[in-house]
C-alpha cells in the first residue's frame, strides 16, 4: 500500500476556452455558485491529511498569491506555460512527483473522498460510463489498464485529471518527461501521454473509482454556464 505524501496543482493555463471569464482571471480562480474551484481542492486536500501542496502558476501568477493564507503552499512557476502544452507544468514540478497525487485546478471537488491518500498502484481516477464520451477513456482488464482512447467512446472508464504516482514510478514519470521535454523538445503533448501512449510497457497503471457527480470538470464556458447559471450572459446567443 502506498500513501500520498504531496500534491502538485496545475494551475498555469490560459484557458482559452473559458474567455471572457478568464480574461483577467486565471480559471482555477473562477468561482462556480460562489466557491473557487480551488479551494474546493486545496479543502480537500486538507481533509484527506495532505499539506504539502505545489501550485505550477504561469498565466496571471500574482493572482494566486492570496494563497499563501494557507501553510505549505507552494508556487512553482511555469514560464512555458504560453508557448507549450501542460507537460512544461510536470517538468517544472518534476522534483515532487513521487508519492503524489497530481490534479488539475479546474475542476470542483464535491466529494473529498475521491482524494483519499492511500493507494494500491499508480493511476487515475475515472468514473464508468456506458454512454458515449469525448473525453479520454481506458480500458482495464486484471485491474491493470491496457489501453487508452484519445477519441474517446463508450462502455469504459472516463479519466479524470486526479493521478496518483507512487515513488518508484514517480521517478520514471520524471526521467520520462525530461526525455520528452528537455531532450527531444517535445513541447506540444500532455503530460499525460508520458505512461499512456509514449512509455506504456514501462507503467501498470490502475485506477480508482469514482461515481458520477464526485467532481466536475470545468473545461468551457458553456459546462461553466450550465453548472452556475449566472455565467449564461457570456454565452454566444445560439451557443
Amino acid at each position: 500500500m502506498h500513501k500520498v505524501k504531496r500534491a502538485i496543482i496545475m494551475a498555469a493555463g490560459v484557458g482559452k476556452r473559458m474567455k471572457p471569464v478568464t480574461d483577467e482571471l486565471p480559471k482555477p480562480l473562477i468561482k462556480v455558485n460562489g466557491i473557487r474551484m480551488i479551494d474546493t481542492i486545496i479543502e480537500g486536500l486538507y481533509k484527506n491529511g495532505i499539506y504539502e501542496i505545489h501550485i505550477v502558476v504561469g498565466y496571471l501568477k500574482e493572482a494566486f498569491m492570496f494563497l499563501n493564507k494557507y501553510p505549505d503552499i507552494h508556487f512553482i512557476e511555469n514560464s512555458f506555460y504560453d508557448s507549450c502544452n501542460n507537460i512544461s507544468s510536470l517538468y517544472v514540478a518534476r522534483d515532487y512527483i513521487e508519492d503524489t497525487i497530481i490534479l488539475d485546478g479546474d475542476q470542483i471537488i464535491y466529494n473529498s473522498d475521491v482524494l483519499k491518500p492511500e493507494f494500491e498502484k499508480s493511476g487515475y481516477n475515472c468514473v464508468w460510463t456506458d454512454k458515449n464520451t469525448k473525453e479520454w477513456l481506458l480500458t482495464v482488464k486484471n485491474e491493470s489498464v491496457i489501453g487508452c482512447s484519445r477519441e474517446g467512446g463508450a462502455n469504459g472508464w472516463q479519466l479524470y485529471s486526479i493521478s496518483r504516482w507512487a515513488k518508484e514510478d514517480g521517478k520514471k514519470l520524471k526521467h520520462f518527461v525530461e526525455i520528452e521535454f528537455a531532450e527531444k523538445n517535445n513541447r506540444d503533448i500532455y503530460w499525460d501521454d508520458i505512461a499512456l501512449f509514449c512509455y506504456p510497457n514501462d507503467f501498470d497503471l490502475g485506477i480508482r473509482e469514482m461515481k458520477n457527480g464526485d467532481v466536475a470538470e470545468i473545461d468551457t464556458i458553456k459546462e461553466l454556464a450550465y453548472v452556475d447559471k449566472t455565467y449564461m450572459k457570456y454565452l454566444i446567443k445560439g451557443d
